[in-house]
């Protein structure tokens, strides 16, 4: 199958884009277990959003800060303030803010679903600086950015200056970002409120404008999937897919259609990977039958809901579809190893099966028949099928009598 490789790793802490993984991504296609390599052109259910919370809770208060406490040791930017003002975002410890510029008020605060703009730099702990942006957009709460920011950003003040010192597991986690941002590295990231305002509505977007937008969504999934974070990849799917099938009082052209249903086929198949990896069967299910009444050919689909079928044991359904899609493309070597497994697993199935009923009929061996009636019966009846039928007639004559009585 053809892979141009995803976008694997993000170039900066607001947003994903195409990686120098991507071609190594794609050699392994075909040696992936489970297709697990997202294309650009490749790869979510939403009834299964509702125990799959986005990001940790904010809202509840901080914890109060201690009078020993002490902020940790940053390079850039960690002159003002007293250790006093930092405030634990999380009350964990690994998220921390300290305001460094005072804002316009708590009123002027942006609020989830707007679209904020912030100025930010981003430092290691020893002070070198491996991201700076002037002007960074993102829609708070859609998990566009780094979760320390998209945390943080709700409690910052229009016009405040504020310094987050975050963990790694609220930035690039044990994978880090490659070449600049090490596994397990905490960042220190200085952020300037600079305008919030509401989302546009998905109803007045032209068909450019919906697919730009949905895509930016998807590629953060694809972001989230190579970082293992099943749950945020499942979210940012999510959203991509509700705008995709957002209302429209505008008019799209046939090829902004095809396109629009082109980003919706990948988004539903990178969900159902997102949920394979989560045991989420049903929901994965789900999503592949939505490719597949798309395209009854999408290879991965099939795949996808071959392994499905097979994690619940449902190998008789799973097999014609396994062979479906390796009639598409025979030299997948994936799907024909998929295949042989499922293919030996059933027949292990159903001899466990023909041995069960053989224990259940009472069939004796060959060599424990009495030799005067082998020549009679081929087979002996169990004497307690006899005592049922016995019982079976006998009831059926006193249903009579009961009957006739009556009559």
């Amino acid at each position: 199958m053809a892979s141009s490789g995803e976008e694997a790793r993000s170039g900066s802490p607001g947003r994903a884009g195409t990686g120098t993984e991507a071609a190594a991504d794609a050699a392994q296609l075909d040696t992936a277990e489970d297709f697990e390599v997202l294309e650009e052109e490749d790869e979510e259910d939403e009834d299964d959003l509702s125990e799959l919370p986005p990001l940790e809770d904010v809202g509840r208060p901080a914890a109060p800060a201690r009078e020993d406490a002490q902020p940790p040791e940053r390079g850039a930017g960690d002159a003002a303030g007293d250790p006093q003002e930092w405030l634990d975002v999380l009350g964990n410890g690994l998220l921390k803010k300290k305001t460094l510029v005072e804002g316009q008020g708590v009123d002027s605060r942006p609020q989830k679903g707007q679209d904020v703009t912030i100025r930010m730099k981003a430092t290691l702990e020893d002070g070198t600086v491996v991201e700076e942006e002037p002007a960074l957009t993102f829609t708070l709460g859609d998990c566009d950015v780094l979760q320390a920011l998209d945390l943080c950003v709700q409690l910052l003040e229009m016009g405040e200056t504020a310094l987050i010192v975050s963990d790694a597991k609220y930035c690039y986690g044990a994978q880090g970002r490659s070449p600049d941002i090490p596994p397990n590295a905490s960042l220190t990231l200085e952020v300037e409120l600079l305008a919030a305002r509401d989302a546009p509505d998905l109803e007045l977007l032209s068909g450019k404008e919906k697919i730009q937008l949905a895509n930016r969504k998807r590629e953060r999934g694809n972001f989230f999937y190579q970082q293992a974070d099943y749950v945020l990849a499942i979210n940012s799917y999510d959203i991509a897919l509700r705008i995709v099938g957002s209302s429209s009082k505008v008019d799209f052209s046939p090829d902004e259609e095809a396109e629009l249903l082109d980003v919706k086929v990948k988004c539903l198949n990178n969900l159902a990977a997102s949920q394979l990896k989560l045991d989420h069967f049903k929901a994965a299910l789900k999503s592949c039958n939505l490719v597949l009444e798309h395209q009854p050919g999408n290879i991965k689909a099939l795949f996808r809901k071959g392994k499905v079928l097979a994690q619940q044991g449902e190998y008789r359904e799973a097999i014609p579809i396994l062979k479906a899609a390796l009639k598409l493309e025979p030299s997948n070597k994936t799907i024909h190893a998929e295949l042989s497994k499922l293919v030996k697993k059933h027949a292990d199935q159903r001899n466990v099966e023909t041995e069960m009923y053989r224990k259940m009929l009472g069939n004796p061996s060959a060599a424990s028949t009495p030799r005067k009636c082998k020549d009679k019966l081929p087979w002996s009846i169990p004497w307690k099928w006899l005592f049922g039928a016995t019982a079976i007639a006998l009831g059926g004559v006193a249903l009579s009598v009961v009957i006739a009585a009556r009559n």
